[in-house]
């Protein structure tokens, strides 16, 4: 019987070069991965993936934790673990809101029931420590939680000074590093972050669906001294911890069936970035890309929209030129040169392009690709950015 489907055309994908907010290129290697024949997800050669899953997430966290594992979803499911492990009903929650996903954690804090102390910045700016700090100060505060890498406004949150302030007054240090894990400087333990989620779609270069996740000993603390289970069965930290890092004289425990071939492609992508490139060079190629593209940018018209000291560096938020149709010139780059950049989310609708910076996205070839492209739908000569662009890798 016929479906009426044309088989060829269902599965005729355009290529695209993807340069904004997420996802980000993924290598061929990264795409062989997934298509590696797939296994038991209680099959020993699996358990052996997953071990080394682990050991290339701790490298790229820059932590110790042994609670470190890819939560099955992606990172928006990691916000959800988080919050379901590590916040109770009426506890006080001071929450740093300054882009869209400030407002979703805070969002998701009071589903969970709680006391959410929202502390504000415009977005495009990062929020002051020292106005977390008196929020927190203001009552009896179980954690603190921020964004480290605010996607829809290409700000990177300091976190200075928050760790020492959480210790003294045992509360948690909680961490969105979505878009930074693996593009900006982060060392976790060094920061003293208590627990933190990610995404692989990011820096990684990995397809969306895993939600990079890592607990320190303060957090685990706290899920141990749980009167009664959380309310997420399926985020149960207590649970998948025993499928994912089961302890010296126990074996694996079932809890549910892992995406085995996205593990196999989250590992191939962190043999890549972390494994393959010292993870300080990474960062370093990341800060000179998004000056090399600002420059280029710039000579466009474009300014960016965080100022100097509080950019993130793997996603370039700009203000497009003036006079120009921002979502023409989007739609013209994708249909007309296959390039893939975002535009601006709430209040930033209409006023902004997001690019990114991410993985292999942070190289010359691909943002020579972008700048020319972008030469030729706003009828522009293309050599002065492009020689903005080779001075600014040069330095």
């Amino acid at each position: 019987m016929s479906t009426g489907i044309d088989t060829e055309a269902a599965t005729a994908i355009p290529q695209r070069l993807l340069l904004g907010s997420g996802p980000s290129p993924v290598p061929p290697r990264v795409l062989a991965a997934l298509a590696q024949p797939t296994i038991g997800h209680m099959d020993p050669a699996f358990a052996a993936v997953m071990g080394e899953t682990i050991a290339l997430l701790r490298e790229a966290f820059q932590t110790e934790n042994l609670a470190t594992l890819p939560i099955s979803g992606t990172g928006s499911a990691g916000m959800e673990a988080l919050v379901a492990n590590f916040v109770d009903p009426g506890d006080r929650i001071v929450c740093g809101v300054n882009g869209l996903f400030g407002v979703r954690i805070a969002d998701e804090l009071q589903r969970a029931g709680a006391d959410v102390v929202q502390v504000r910045a415009d977005w495009g700016r990062a929020i002051a420590t020292e106005q977390l700090l008196e929020a927190a100060a203001g009552g009896r505060t179980d954690a603190i939680f921020v964004v480290h890498g605010e996607t829809s406004t290409g700000v990177a949150q300091p976190l200075g000074g928050l760790a020492d302030w959480c210790r003294e007054h045992d509360a948690l240090l909680l961490l969105d590093c979505v878009t930074s894990l693996g593009g900006h400087p982060l060392r976790l333990d060094e920061d003293g972050v208590d627990a933190a989620f990610s995404g692989t779609q990011k820096c990684l270069n990995c397809p969306p669906g895993l939600a990079p996740f890592t607990a320190g000993e303060r957090a685990l603390d706290k899920l141990r001294r749980r009167d009664r289970p959380g309310r997420s069965w399926y985020f149960d930290l207590s649970l998948v911890l025993d499928y994912w890092s089961p302890g010296p004289t126990s074996g694996r425990t079932y809890h549910h069936t892992a995406p085995i071939n996205m593990v196999y492609a989250l590992r191939e992508a962190l043999r890549i970035a972390v494994g393959e490139e010292w993870l300080a060079t990474s960062w370093e190629r990341h800060r000179r890309a998004h000056h090399a593209l600002r420059d280029a940018l710039a000579v466009f018209g474009c300014e960016r929209l965080a100022p100097d000291g509080e950019q993130l560096h793997p996603l370039l938020a700009v203000t497009p030129p003036a006079g120009v149709d921002e979502a023409a010139v989007r739609r013209g780059l994708l249909v007309d040169h296959g390039i893939e950049i975002s535009g601006g989310l709430g209040p930033l609708t209409g006023r902004l392009w997001r690019i990114g910076v991410m993985g292999a996205g942070a190289k010359r070839e691909p943002q020579e690709q972008l700048v020319a492209a972008l030469a030729t739908l706003l009828h522009a000569d293309p050599s002065e950015p492009l020689a903005a662009l080779h001075e600014g890798w040069r330095a």
